[in-house]
Formats: C-alpha cells, structure tokens, sequence
C-alpha cells in the first residue's frame, strides 16, 4: 500500500498496468479514465449527466408497465374492479386514473351487469358460494356473493355528506369524492362554497359527481361562476333522486340547465335561486309543471323573474307549495294576486324588497276568491313601501289562521292599521314590529286589547314613533295569553307606559327591555310586582337608569323561578343586587352584570350561595373586581361552563392564566 504514496508530487502521471484487476476494487481513492490506462485523483461530481451509450449487440430492457396502456383500456380494467375498496386504491396511484375512474357510472361496473340474485333477500349462506366462470374473452366474473353486494350497493339511497370550501373546491376534490363515497353508504348531500381561483371547480368535477354519485338527493352551489349548463344538466341527466337544489351567485348558469332539473328530477322539493341573472321565468315554469313534490322556493335578486314566471309557478304548483319567499324581484300586482288565488297550501309566506307592488295589490291578495290563503300561517313583510293599512287589514281578514305576522321597515302602516289587523286576525299568537315609525302608545296599547286573546309574543324595535304620553288608562280587559315582551331601542318609552303594561299583561315570563334609556326603577318596579306567572328570562341590556331596587325586587319576587338574566350597562347596579340574587335565586343559570359597580363583595356573596347553580356568568368591564376574586371564581367554576372576565384590569395575565389552567371544562373569554 506504501508504493502507491512513492511518487514525488502532483503534477505527476503514471502509466501502465492498472494497480486493481477490478475498477470496482479501487474504491474512492482512484477512479478509472475512460480513455486512458491511467488513474488520478477523482474531480467533482459532473453537474450534466453524459448519456449511456449502448454497445453494440447489447438492448436495452424498459420494465413493462400499465401507464402503456391507452385510456380506453384502462377504462375497460377499472369497469370490472367491482370492489369499492379496490377502486379507491386505484384512485390514489395517480391523477390519471383518478379521473378516469370518476369517469365510471355506477351501471357501466362489471359486478352490477353481472349475475343478479332472483332473491337477494332471501338468500342463505350456504348460497353464497365461490363460483368463478371464464367467459370467452378471459374475464372472471364475480362471485354471488359480491353480486348481491353490489346490488345491495346500487340499491344504497345516499346518506354521507360533504361540503367544499374556497380553495378545498376543486375538480380533483369532486372525482375523489365520486369514486370514494360510492363504497361507503353513497353521498346523498353536495355543498360547494366559494371557487379556487386557479384550479377552480368546473363541469368536469360537476360530471364526475353526476356519474358515480346518483344516490345524490342535496346540492348547493355558491358563489361559482365556472360551472354552466354542462355540468349541471349532467346532474339532471343521472341524479335523479335529487330533492334540493340551491343556487347562489352563479352567473353562468341559466334556464336550459333548471328545465332539465325539473324534467328529470320528479321528486324535487326544494328550490333556492339567489342573484342568478341568467334563470327567469321559462325554468319556473317548468319547475311548476314537473315538479308535482315541490314544496318550498325561494327567489331573490334575480332580474329576469317577473309576473309571468310566478304566475306560472303557482298555477301549476299552488297546491302543493307550502312555503315561498320572494326577495328583490321586478314583480307587480298582478303576482300578489296570483299568490292570493293559488296559494292556497301555502303556510309560510316571505316579502322582502318588492318596490314596484302598491297598495291594491296587498288587498287583492288579502281578498283572494276561492279558498286563498286559508292554510297561511306565517307572514313576514319587509321592506315593501306599498303596503299601508289598508293592505294590512285585508291580510288579517283573508288569512283566518295566521298565527306569527312580522312587518319591518314599512313606511306607512299606523295605528290604525294595526289595530284593525289585531281585531281581523283572531289566532294571531306573534307579531314583531320593526322600524315601523308610525305606531305610537295609542296602537300598542289598542294591539293588546285587541288581539283576540291568543297573542303570546308581542316584539318592538326601533320604533321612534311611540312616545311615553301619560294619560289616564280606562278599565280595560287584560291580555292574559300574552307570555313575552319585547321592547328594544325605542328611545320614548318610559315610566307611564310600564305602569300601563303593568295593568294589561299580567301573566307576562319573558322581558327584554333592552336600551331603554328612559324606564327607572320605579316604572320596573309596577311590572315586576304586577307579574303573577313568575319570570324565567330578564333583559335589561343598556338600561343605564335601572339600580338595585328594581334588581332587587326581581330577585325576591321571582327568584324560584328567574333562569337568565341580564344586566350589561346597568350602571347603578351594585353589590346589594348580586347579594339579592344569591340569597334568592334558586335555579339562575346565566347572569350578566358586565360593566356595573359591583365589586369583590359580590363576587363572595355568589360563591357563598348554596342553592346557587350558575352555568354562565359575565364580569366584562367591572374595574372593581381584582385578584382577590380568583378562588371564588375557582369555587364557581365547578359549575361553569362560561366566563366572561374581558375589560378587567384588577384581574392581572398570571390570573386569567391560572382561572384558564385550572377551569379546563369552563371557556374563559379575558
């Protein structure tokens, strides 16, 4: 080994024969020059590599593989993989046979044009037997045991569902889901959210769907302008057990793709078209037409719906429909007048949005001929300038079993019209009342007089119109059926018209008085006593001039019975009010005193209580709850589920770190 260190330096060459009888055997200290019978020390590593140039009489061998095989071949080996398992695996070997697999229809599979079971119930173990036969070409069909497995399976009605959002929705996402889900029970619900900017879905992940998927009963569509008439007559074409379609915010798709929903899909029941500019009243039609199971539609912002679609839709399906929400939509009188006419299964009803309707066409519905809207038992009317009283009127008189009616954002609707609406609809049971700044005291007081003596909600909001006015009230007949009471941000409400309320809701359980700046404790204080049924749900979220006494009253009164209650921005609330609540509430569940005055005293007085039993409590922005809190906050948090202790700057990080680690079932918001 020395004789090969004896030359002198190294710029030296040696010649001759080589020192190892193998190149092999030289290892990493000489390497072989092709092209002389020389050896030096090895260089770096070449950065291209030189091509492998073959000898003469010697053939290079390619390993064989099924990549060869063209896609007509490999469809025709994937078509008689009858296993569900097997074919999954297949997908993941690569992109390619994913999609050709998403290619297969569930009919095209091998096993299910195979032997079908005369009996397939009634089968026995002892018929379930290996029996593989050879056709004429070679191919082993499949036993009768996976036949009547896949026949189970082509029976299989669809029960998984899946849902893709943003940049999960892509083609390759859907044919995974094709060809996956057939294998576990069959996808019954599809909803796309959203689109992948740059491999977005588009009608080929749509057909991969259509075909392994038929068992599909749900799809949803929103916010996709890439998918067109392609891919969802697809689905008309092979999902025919399809009850739900929603379409939202999809530009591209139009009426020939609806009308072929419509016609191949006899069992659709529900219709959702938002802000599809395309769809109109030709698809509406057929949808009324061939649609004998239709039961819900909703339509809004879509510009080529007019007259003559809703018309046509009601015409045809007034039997059937049940509920109907219209939004936004370039549709005149002549439409309220068919729903009037022809609706008469309808239960629910929505109008939102309808500028171009006036006042005649409310009353024409009202005074529908024939039966009308004798089943409606919900109406809701938002943002529609044409109703007045007068429409109003005619809706309680032509809907005699209206329970729940909610008017929001309409102009011109006054007392009288209300009242009148109260005297004609006598199994009124809710009626919510929003932006509605025509109605004052006089119609809020004449409502619950003359409700009919089923109303049991009764809801206000924003209604600048009603003004505390004290005069005196004369004897009139309680509401005794009314249960809840909702008044919010109606900024002249006050003391006088508590004191009246007091006097005709007597058996009231639900209170929400939120922002209410102007009621104090003595106007409370008429309400709470006046309460003979006991109240479960309190809220008095913002009354800035509310105190203890009222609190207090509240607690003594109706402890055994208060479950939640809220006093966020009560500013004059106190200790004595927690010390109220501890000593008699026996079932409160959740409490809110964020941003009052209490301080460590009624945080003890809490934790002290025995029957006390609270699942959620908020201390948002007490200033005068600190550190000393925190084993009483522990002691509570045994049966916490919530605790809000944000905007605390007496409880430091260490705290709410150690409140976090040690109430590990309680969600802590600092």
């Amino acid at each position: 080994m020395s004789k090969i260190f004896e030359f002198s330096g190294h710029n030296e060459f040696f010649t001759g024969v080589p020192m190892y009888p193998s190149s092999k055997d030289s290892g990493p200290f000489l390497a072989l020059h092709p092209h002389a019978n020389a050896y030096f020390p090895p260089c770096k590593r070449a950065r291209v590599s030189t091509p492998v140039v073959a000898c003469e009489g010697l053939e290079l061998k390619k390993k064989t593989t099924i990549e060869v095989l063209p896609d007509e071949c490999l469809f025709e080996v994937f078509r008689r993989i009858h296993d569900g398992k097997e074919r999954s695996a297949c997908a993941c070997t690569s992109k390619r046979w994913l999609m050709l697999l998403s290619t297969l229809r569930r009919d095209e599979i091998f096993s299910i044009k195979s032997i079908q079971p005369s009996e397939p119930k009634e089968m026995s173990d002892s018929s379930m037997k290996v029996d593989i036969k050879s056709d004429k070409n070679g191919l082993v069909q499949s036993t009768v045991a996976e036949s009547k497995a896949a026949y189970q399976d082509a029976k299989v009605e669809g029960y998984l569902s899946r849902c893709l959002d943003g940049k999960k929705a892509t083609d390759v996402r859907l044919a995974a889901i094709a060809v996956g889900t057939g294998n576990h029970g069959g996808l019954g619900k599809l909803s796309i959210r959203g689109n992948n900017s740059i491999r977005g879905v588009t009608d080929s992940g749509l057909k991969a769907i259509a075909r392994g998927c038929p068992s599909l009963k749900a799809l949803s569509l929103w916010n996709i302008s890439s998918i067109t008439d392609e891919g969802l007559c697809e689905i008309a074409n092979e999902c025919h057990l399809l009850e739900k379609l929603d379409l939202c915010h999809c530009p591209s798709i139009t009426d020939k793709s609806l009308m072929a929903i419509a016609k191949s899909c006899p069992n659709l029941t529900s219709l959702t078209i938002e802000s599809c500019s395309k769809i109109g009243n030709e698809s509406l039609k057929a949808v009324g037409a061939c649609c004998p199971n239709l039961k819900f539609v909703a339509l809004k912002n879509c510009p080529l719906v007019g007259d003559q679609g809703i018309g046509s839709l009601f015409s045809t399906a007034g039997e059937v429909l049940t509920k109907v929400k219209l939004q936004t939509l370039n549709l005149s009188d002549m439409s309220l007048a068919v729903i009037g006419h022809y609706g008469v299964a309808l239960t629910d009803l929505a109008l939102t949005g309808l500028k171009n309707i006036t006042e005649r066409g409310f009353w024409v519905m009202g005074n529908g001929k024939g039966k009308g809207l004798q089943k409606l038992r919900c109406l809701s009317i938002i943002d529609c300038s044409g109703v007045s009283d007068l429409g109003i009127e005619a809706m309680g008189k032509g809907c005699p079993n209206l329970k729940q009616f909610s008017l929001r954002s309409c102009t011109f609707p006054s007392d009288n019209g209300l009242v009148a609406f109260a005297k004609a609809a006598g199994s009124l049971e809710s009626l919510q009342l929003e932006n509605c700044h025509r109605i004052t005291q006089a119609g809020l007081f004449g409502i619950l007089v003359h409700c009919g003596g089923k109303l049991k909600t009764l809801a206000l909001e924003n209604c600048m119109g009603i003004k505390d006015l004290a005069f005196e009230c004369p004897l009139l007949s309680p509401c005794n059926s009314l249960r809840s009471l909702w008044i919010r941000n109606c900024p002249g409400f006050g003391d006088a018209s508590l004191g009246i309320l007091s006097k005709l809701c007597p058996k009231l359980v639900h209170v929400d008085f939120t922002g209410l700046h102007c009621i104090t404790d003595d106007g409370l204080l008429n309400l709470v006593q006046s309460c003979e049924e006991g109240l479960v749900k309190v809220n008095l979220n913002g009354c800035v001039n509310l105190g203890d006494i009222a609190v207090s009253a509240i607690a003594k009164q109706h402890g055994e019975t208060l479950e939640k209650l809220n006093l966020d921005g009560c500013g004059y609330v106190t200790d004595v009010s927690l010390e109220a609540i501890a000593d008699h509430c026996s079932v409160l569940c959740e409490l809110d005193v964020s941003k009052s005055r209490i301080t460590n005293s009624g945080i003890v007085a809490l934790a002290n209580a025995v029957q006390l039993s609270l699942q959620i409590l908020s201390l948002s922005g007490c200033a005068m709850v600190s550190n000393k809190t925190l084993p009483l906050l522990l002691k509570l948090g045994t049966s916490l589920v919530g605790l809000n202790i944000q905007n605390c700057p007496g409880i430091s990080s260490s705290g709410v770190d150690s409140l976090v680690e040690k109430l590990w079932r309680c969600d802590v918001l600092s």
